[in-house]
């Protein structure tokens, strides 16, 4: 027999079921007094034993007892087992460490081994249009052999019967005999047409079964159909968005090989985002600009701060309090990382730049490193230019990078920065991207004769461009930037052009204004894309009095464009302090009077 558990209740150390094994019993002993027994275990050291005793208390005190030694040896097996997976764990981040500082040493000497010339194959999409072919259903057939033909029917004339001639002398045999043919006749035509209308019904219900079979079928089939047209139509778009995709990989190439500075910047911006750090993944976030006057590329790149650089420079294992330490490399020596990081990157994007340059069309480049960092004394985040350098094809090829100290190359291709580049101190740029641009005109203040009745849409064209420059000077200038309108004899489809300092959203951006009192067209936001690109501009602007068509936004969508219709032209001007109004259809009469 077990004893209730709440009679017997020892104190253990680990809470789990799973740990301790125990059932309480009773035996007699010989002289019929009542014995104790406890069978008790512990999995987790995988001891077991049986203890006794004639009084329950005292075996509760040995099981007691016995379980405190078994949990001490586990308590030590634990520990043991907890140092052994710490002392792994250490090892494992401890190479993970130091497999991080080799790459952050070798940002430069991996890429020598590396073709950085693009794969114009490796840029189109050749993927399989993977979506399941909706299957046909089958056609149900039906099976006439499960048919059953009629039986066939009796000839009345089988029964007539053909008297004896001694039958005559017998007139009431006779017509009893024939009485019986014809009985027989009856019956046989009854059950004959009993089983005809078995048989017909039977098949009936056949032709019913399969004629619903069949319509289930044909229900089947016309989704399937359905189903059939848009697999194809998906089928096309995927297609012709990859055809199209290619296509434009296609151009690409082409107007790369034909020099066109959009191509070759573009160009570059591939090779820039093709390298790999491994290891050290940081976001790659650069400006390029091409010089087709000089064969200049201009980059204008955002490093990584030194708080991005990781500092742990090894991971060991403190056996003594079973814990993981993680050292970090001293101040010094991670200021000396970042110089080595910075350069290497430096050195690294000049090199792959000129070594994917297949159709000579960079004679230089000029790569200024700014830093996005937190400024400690006053606590805001700053953008800073820490390093420039300008250096030639023929100068730089006659390097040998493998060979070479980063920052002692970097100096001697004149490069400019501070001593420590930790400092963040801020340094001039030898060459910033061009800002200035012969198109460019005077500006007229407009803005503040803006008074709250005005029509916009009845404003004169060049008074309306020139407000819209002073609207954005303002959108722009909180960050240094600034808006310059364009000459509008030649300003090949640009109003205005805004400089945005920002070396992560900013570049240049190309503005339109249309003072239209119709719905601005798709052929007017296709022509503002247009000029973005051939301008080489980040971001294209469109503001208009009226609105726009649904082709022309359904055309900007996942393009750098922003379409500005004229509840948005209010509301910049109201966010601004300047209230004005708009009235096509009052616009419309005044230009027809």
């Amino acid at each position: 027999m077990s004893l209730n558990s709440s009679e017997f209740k020892i104190n253990v150390k680990y809470d789990s079921k799973d740990i301790y094994k125990l059932v309480v019993d009773y035996e007699f002993t010989r002289d019929g007094y009542t014995r104790y027994v406890a069978q008790i275990g512990h999995h987790g050291v995988k001891k077991y034993r049986t203890l006794k005793d004639l009084d329950l208390n005292i075996l509760k005190a040995k099981v007691e007892a016995q379980v405190e030694i078994w949990d001490n040896q586990y308590e030590k097996k634990l520990e043991k087992e907890s140092k052994e997976i710490n002392r792994e764990n250490a090892e494992d981040e401890d190479a993970e460490v130091k497999a991080i500082q080799k790459e952050l040493q070798s940002i430069l000497s991996n890429t020598l081994e590396v073709d950085d010339t693009v794969d114009w194959e490796y840029l189109k999409n050749f993927t399989k249009f993977n979506t399941p072919k909706p299957a046909k259903p089958s056609k149900p057939k039906f099976k006439t052999e499960q048919l059953q033909a009629p039986p066939q029917e009796p000839q009345k004339g089988q029964y007539e019967y053909h008297s004896k001639f001694w039958e005559k002398l017998l007139p009431g045999l006779l017509k009893k005999r024939m009485k019986q043919y014809s009985d027989n006749y009856v019956k046989d035509i009854n059950s004959w047409e009993e089983k005809v209308e078995r048989i017909n019904k039977r098949n009936e219900a056949l032709k019913n079964e399969y004629e619903v079979i069949l319509k289930s079928y044909e229900e089947k089939l016309s989704l399937w159909n359905k189903s059939m047209e848009q697999y194809k139509k998906e089928e096309n778009d995927f297609l012709e968005k990859q055809n199209a995709h290619n296509q434009k990989v296609d151009k690409l190439k082409q107007e790369y090989q034909d020099a066109k500075p959009n191509a070759i910047e573009e160009y570059c911006e591939i090779v820039l985002n093709n390298s790999d750090y491994s290891e050290f993944d940081f976001p790659k976030n650069f400006e390029l600009e091409y010089v087709a006057e000089n064969s200049t590329l201009i980059i204008e790149y955002l490093l990584p701060a030194i708080e991005d650089i990781p500092s742990i420079k090894e991971v060991k294992f403190i056996a003594a309090k079973n814990e993981i330490k993680k050292i970090p490399l001293s101040q010094s020596a991670l200021n000396k990382l970042y110089d080595s990081v910075v350069y290497q990157l430096i050195l690294r994007s000049i090199h792959e730049i000129f070594e994917a340059d297949v159709i000579d069309s960079i004679k230089a480049v000029v790569f200024n490193g700014w830093v996005n960092h937190l400024d400690k004394s006053t606590g805001q985040t700053s953008k800073t230019c820490i390093t420039s350098v300008h250096t030639t094809k023929e100068e730089f090829l006659a390097i040998e990078l493998s060979a070479v100290d980063p920052k002692l190359c970097f100096k001697g291709l004149k490069g400019v920065a501070s001593t420590k580049l930790n400092s963040m101190t801020a340094i001039t740029p030898i060459i910033q991207i061009e800002k200035n641009d012969s198109r460019f005109t005077n500006s007229r203040d407009i803005i503040d004769s803006l008074e709250e009745g005005n029509n916009l849409a009845s404003m004169d064209w060049e008074d309306f461009e020139h407000l819209i420059r002073e609207l954005f000077h303002k959108e722009f200038s909180y960050n240094g930037g600034e808006v310059k309108v364009t000459q509008s004899s030649r300003d090949g489809g640009v109003d205005a052009i805004a400089f945005d300092p920002d070396p992560i959203r900013g570049g240049k951006i190309v503005i339109q204004a249309k003072r239209y009192t119709n719905v601005v067209g798709v052929s007017a936001v296709r022509d503002l894309y247009g000029t973005t690109l051939n301008e080489g501009a980040s971001k294209g602007i469109i503001v208009t009095t009226s609105d726009y068509g649904p082709d022309a936004y359904n055309f900007a969508k996942g393009k750098p464009l922003t379409l500005l219709n004229g509840g948005n032209l209010l509301y910049l001007l109201e966010k601004h302090g300047y209230k004005a109004r708009i009235n096509l259809k009052e616009a419309k009469e005044n230009r027809t009077n």
